[in-house]
């Protein structure tokens, strides 16, 4: 055992250290866990000695002994960089996926039995996407917990686990996105087009302001999210995720006239798109008119899709990463890259369509500009 200005360091037989001190009562207290290192149980006495010297070690608040549910609630509560829907989503995760290990101390988990709980999830049923985001939950809020000084090291190591692997997102060509519009109910075609060739999310057409799409000038302006919870009755605006969120996207030319006639007969006073009442419009309406509509014309394509239909056709045209980040609202220029990839590829059909621009002296087989 090495004895220290403040507290005991033993090494144990398994090769591990484990670290004890003695608080002014004359008791004493073993570390909630044993250390691989003895730099490590050194690290752990000198916390423990702060509080002591300033007065603010308790026994029975020591940080270490929060289970893991209460870590993951106050992270819940406090961060303020998490939603409401992303708040429900994590809950939802936490009763699916997490089980037994939210029982357990954060002090006790350990490497190995945060691997044998993600081995175990993925052996079962649940959506690989839901266990992702399980894990990085748990690294989230474990990364705090060794801020706090509770555990020395997080124990969510594994390579990966938290990435999710989104599978490839359809992608409608111009002439089956004016054939959704033309099957959808007349009232959500503008919906249709403002999400193919604007780019504007679900939510954000739902909070979509009439005196903000102006229509003498084409262009539409985005200032609010509208958020449906899963499990509760709640719906509210908020502002969008990022600064960047908030935006004006240029309205392409060719669905002006659309976009008026919704204007003339559809618009509220309010909300530019409403229901047959005059109400703010609900995401879940516009989704059951699209699913009706996607059923007529035979594609499988998620509305969210039609996102990414418009801004794939903008890179196709020759519009930079920057020019998709600022049209689609995103803060960092990953988040467009993925729209990128639809022209990657696809030389030889340039190639092909300059050959024809070339052969071609009349200026009306010019393609119409997106």
């Amino acid at each position: 055992m090495v004895r220290r200005r403040f507290g005991y360091i033993r090494k144990l037989p398994s090769g591990r250290f484990q670290a004890s001190y003695k608080t002014p009562d004359g008791k004493r207290h073993n570390a909630p866990e044993t250390y691989r290192t003895q730099a490590d149980a050194a690290r752990f006495l000198e916390r423990m000695q702060q509080e002591v010297e300033r007065g603010s070690w308790r026994p029975e608040v020591r940080l270490g002994k929060r289970t893991l549910r209460t870590c993951c609630e106050a992270y819940l509560e406090e961060n303020p960089r998490v939603g409401e829907r992303w708040a429900e989503t994590c809950r939802r995760n936490m009763r699916l996926h997490l089980g037994d290990l939210l029982d357990q101390p954060i002090a006790t988990i350990t490497p190995p039995m945060v691997r044998a709980w993600h081995a175990k999830v993925l052996r079962g049923t649940g959506g690989r996407s839901s266990i992702s985001q399980s894990y990085r939950l748990i690294r989230a809020v474990l990364n705090v917990a060794v801020k706090d000084g509770a555990i020395v090291r997080n124990p969510c190591q594994i390579p990966g686990a938290g990435a999710e692997r989104t599978p490839e997102r359809g992608i409608a060509t111009p002439a089956e996105v004016a054939q959704l519009i033309e099957a959808i109910t007349p009232r959500f075609r503008a919906a249709v087009a403002l999400a193919a060739w604007c780019g504007l999310r679900r939510g954000e057409i739902c909070a979509l302001r009439t005196r903000d799409v102006d229509l003498d000038n084409a262009r539409v302006t985005v200032r609010y999210n509208y958020v449906e919870l899963l499990d509760s009755p709640r719906r509210f605006e908020k502002d969008p995720k990022s600064a960047a969120g908030k935006r004006t996207v240029a309205i392409p030319p060719h669905i002006i006239p659309l976009l008026r006639e919704h204007a003339g007969v559809f618009a509220g006073s309010t909300y530019f798109t409403v229901d047959r009442y005059g109400n703010q419009i609900r995401g879940n309406t516009i989704y059951q008119a699209f699913v009706r509509a996607r059923k007529l014309v035979g594609l499988t394509i998620a509305f969210h899709d039609l996102r990414h239909t418009g801004q794939s056709l903008a890179a196709a045209t020759g519009a930079s990463l920057v020019d998709l980040k600022k049209r689609l609202g995103h803060s960092s220029l990953a988040a467009a890259q993925r729209y990128m990839h639809a022209v990657e590829g696809r030389d030889a059909q340039i190639a092909d369509a300059l050959s024809k621009l070339a052969e071609s002296s009349d200026a009306s087989q010019l393609p119409e500009s997106f």
